[in-house]
């Protein structure tokens, strides 16, 4: 991020600000030196509050409480120079319809306007998984009404992203369309944390990962791909969009470049010290029909917007997960504190 940007130094809301992305984007506009941030998050009954202990922001509100507030009254919060909608139901195994509609695109559809009435920059968390099993390509510069996403929660996903189509909106407006996020501050996400986050834990309490078989015969077992992002690099993407004035429309948030899920599995092993040992099992009857087998983010506008920063290795990644965060039970921030 470029630290003078205006909008970045300015008054910042982020939705879904204690969540795991958004935490990771707070810190990020931290060490740029600000400061003057409104979180909006449901906090619930997990430990995701966690997240917020080391994060310097202005003020929180409930998501509910504040999306009331400016349908009532826009200026109830006040004027904000920059907005990212980061706060969405993020379960891909989630089937109740209407609560996604209402969270992943009403939701959206009223803080979008809402932001724009405002003259706010308005950057959105999309999602790879609009992009369905891969087969109709991967990439952000076409019609997102050609993609058939394979669960409700891409489909909410893609339902925004049509809509901010037809009303014109879309190229005056980021949309994000991450891959497979992982990294700290992701440990409140149950069954929808990283393989590094849940395999972590197996290895430390079985010495071994499981990992599905493959049910296609163009994949061997563990060779099915996905474009694997560490969460310092998908902030640091997000940041520079954000600051970039004329870029608008949809972007792939990823590297570009797939990885097996047997080459996560062996950098874990090796950044944990511990002697190789997978098992295979089949994939759950409930997921096959949903599972993507390839995912790669095609960058190329993303680069057309003179983003040069090169991209944590997988295998580095892994490690400095694994021995600043996973190891000390950390979040970002609190590295800090660890000297």
């Amino acid at each position: 991020m470029d630290p003078s940007h205006e909008r970045l130094q300015g008054r910042i809301l982020v939705t879904g600000g204690a969540g795991f992305i958004g935490s990771a984007l707070v810190r990020a506009l931290n060490e740029a030196g600000s400061s003057r941030i409104v979180i909006a998050d449901l906090l619930g009954h997990d430990e995701k509050w966690k997240n917020l202990a080391p994060l310097a922001f202005e003020d929180y509100v409930e998501a509910d409480r504040f999306l009331a507030a400016i349908e009532s009254n826009a200026a109830a919060f006040g004027r904000f120079d920059a907005i990212f909608h980061l706060g969405a139901c993020s379960s891909t195994t989630e089937t109740d319809a209407a609560y996604l509609i209402r969270n992943n695109f009403e939701f959206t559809k009223s803080l979008c306007r809402w932001s724009l009435a405002q003259e706010a920059r308005f950057v959105y968390a999309s999602s790879a998984a609009t992009y369905g099993d891969g087969t109709r390509g991967m990439r952000d510069d076409v019609d997102p009404s050609v993609f058939r996403p394979l669960n409700m929660y891409g489909y909410s996903k893609q339902l925004f992203d049509l809509w901010a189509l037809r009303e014109g909106l879309l190229p005056n407006i980021v949309g994000l369309k991450y891959f497979n996020v992982f990294g700290p501050n992701e440990y409140h996400k149950g069954s929808m944390r990283s393989l590094v986050c849940k395999a972590f834990e197996q290895i430390g309490s079985t010495g071994e990962i499981t990992l599905f078989r493959s049910h296609r015969p163009d994949y061997r077992d563990g060779e099915q791909m996905r474009d694997f992002v560490y969460v310092k690099d998908a902030v640091a993407m997000t940041l520079h969009l954000a600051g970039h004035a004329t870029a608008g429309g949809l972007f792939n948030i990823g590297t570009g470049q797939p990885r097996t899920w047997l080459d996560l599995a062996r950098a874990l092993f090796r950044a944990m010290g511990v002697p190789e040992k997978i098992e295979f099992v089949d994939m759950p009857p409930a997921i096959r029909g949903q599972y993507q087998y390839y995912t790669a983010a095609d960058i190329t506008r993303l680069q057309s917007t003179n983003y040069r920063s090169s991209f944590f290795t997988l295998e580095d990644a892994i490690l400095d997960y694994v021995t600043r965060y996973l190891i000390p039970h950390a979040r970002l921030g609190d590295e800090i504190d660890q000297g």
